[in-house]
């Protein structure tokens, strides 16, 4: 197993799952109850960025009764009532599969709230290939904050300088590399077992 990481944390959205237009999709849907069009905003300026910052950055087009509370349940129902379409990226069932089967550990680390990550990892099928996830709920501070990649090594057990992050967005890719992780940065292209060789 030369060349190859202790250990993997996999990013979930835009990374393992084809999620990240579902995301803006029920964004927009629930915006657009309360008076406020999204739908020509580019799928980019909300990748990777927990609820909290988008919040933060539309509530004062909201009117002034809507609770972020109220809010965030609104677009997470609407998020996991479709989640059952959502499609894995290119590769990477293939790719989780092989690290499995050569026994290096696995988890999940994403910026989402618990229940739109366990909507993802039952649509993809693989909680049986990793031995835990991390959502925003389970960490004091977000990505691109290094709490949560810290929090995947220390449960994991691993040195952060021996794990490989997978990631899709600026944020989580500044989250793994302010927690001290190698980082295969991925795009729409999918991810493959190779890649993950190589980049360690």
């Amino acid at each position: 197993m030369s060349g190859l990481p202790k250990a993997v944390a996999w990013d979930i959205d835009g990374t393992l799952i084809d999620s990240e237009p579902l995301h803006l999709a029920a964004l927009v849907t629930v915006s657009a109850r309360y008076g406020l069009d999204l739908s020509h905003e580019p799928e980019e300026r909300f990748r990777g960025r927990h609820m909290g910052d988008v919040w933060r950055a539309l509530r004062t087009f909201y009117p002034g009764g809507l609770s972020e509370q109220r809010w965030a349940d609104e677009i997470i129902d609407t998020y996991i009532a479709r989640a059952p379409s959502l499609r894995p990226m290119p590769g990477a069932l293939e790719t989780m599969r092989e690290l499995h089967a050569r026994g290096i550990p696995q988890a999940c680390v994403s910026n989402s709230e618990r229940r739109v990550v366990d909507a993802n990892l039952e649509a993809l099928g693989v909680l049986e290939l990793i031995a835990f996830s991390i959502s925003r709920d389970d960490v004091a501070a977000g990505k691109p904050d290094p709490a949560p990649y810290l929090e995947a090594c220390r449960r994991l057990g691993v040195a952060p300088r021996d794990v490989l992050a997978v990631e899709d967005s600026d944020p989580g890719t500044q989250s793994a590399q302010a927690a001290g992780l190698k980082i295969l940065r991925v795009d729409a292209g999918g991810v493959s077992f190779k890649m993950l060789n190589l980049s360690f």
